[in-house]
């Protein structure tokens, strides 16, 4: 049995069920293409651990291929498929953890200048603007963004409706004044969107897709310059714009001396505080003298923010 049928079978039961299951069936084809389009009992135990190693250190994404892949061959085995798995047994130490990028307020503005129909080739620079704009101010994921639909946006009550969103969940997002009128404007001019139910569409009218805004914001972040240091493996990314939007909003909540604590707990719930020691900005005003007013906030339950 060739390995791309049994990986077809795998993701047709997994959706069956009402997983997503878009990363893992990424994972699964590029496993495919690694191994050669070749027959199960083919997979070899140092092939696989080559593609699991991939080019760089040991990182998370590392233990979610392995992880992907123990779900593939436990399906395979209980169907007796295979008679062995080829995977390690024991997932390596991460040797790497992923911090976000911080953007600061300098960067963010060379991005929005950078922002020409060049640059934008597709997609109008006003419908750019609005999407980093958007991702800042509101703190949305790239894909709750380029899902959301006209209707979904109340700029009079200043509210955004994310539908169905991670684990199927929808919630409501409070927008300040600024981005409210950004949307607004947004609404107003958006010629490409005439009879669209998208909010973010492309000069044809479609939705902006995943692919089309992570191009355009490569191009924006080279001409803008912003850039890790020499010698990172990861490049700044559209999804850092929502952990900017936490981390500054809790330090600036924690330099006016407490003023925004419901936005600093919400920025916490956001980041997480395992992950925002591990951003340079939030340790080094942690490590200044509390202003006065300050009150510790009650601890939160620590979870990684996505």
């Amino acid at each position: 049995m060739k390995l791309r049928h049994l990986i077809k079978q795998y993701v047709t039961l997994k959706l069956s069920l009402g997983f997503r299951f878009r990363t893992e069936q990424r994972i699964l084809k590029g496993f495919d293409q690694a191994m050669g389009g070749i027959t199960l009992g083919q997979v070899r135990p140092v092939a696989v651990r080559t593609y699991l190693d991939g080019r760089g250190p040991v990182t998370l994404y590392w233990l979610r291929k392995w992880g992907t892949l123990r779900g593939l061959y436990r399906f395979a085995l209980a169907r007796g498929m295979v008679r062995r798995c080829p995977l390690p047994l024991r997932a390596p130490k991460v040797a790497v953890h992923f911090t976000p990028y911080i953007y600061s307020q300098p960067e963010l503005r060379r991005l929005l200048q950078a922002i020409t129909p060049e640059r934008t080739n597709g997609v109008s620079p006003q419908t750019v603007r609005t999407l980093l704009l958007l991702l800042y101010g509101a703190g949305l994921r790239l894909s709750e963004a380029l899902k959301l639909e006209a209707a979904d946006v109340d700029v009079r009550a200043h509210l955004l409706h994310v539908r169905h969103s991670t684990f199927f969940k929808s919630r409501l997002v409070p927008i300040g004044p600024k981005l409210a009128k950004v949307l607004a404007d947004y609404l107003a001019e958006r010629l490409a969107c005439a009879g669209s139910r998208c909010f973010l569409c492309a000069n044809q009218g479609t939705p902006v897709s995943r692919a089309t805004a992570e191009r355009i914001f490569r191009a924006l972040r080279l001409a803008a310059e912003v850039k890790r240091p020499t010698g990172c493996r990861y490049q700044p990314r559209l999804h850092d714009l929502r952990h900017t939007m936490a981390t500054h909003c809790l330090v600036n909540a924690y330099r006016t001396g407490g003023r925004c604590a419901g936005a600093t707990r919400q920025s916490l719930r956001l980041l997480g505080t395992r992950q925002s020691r591990r951003h340079p900005k939030v340790s080094d005003d942690h490590s200044r003298p509390s202003p006065a007013g300050w009150r510790p906030l009650r601890p939160l339950c620590p979870r990684r923010f996505p």
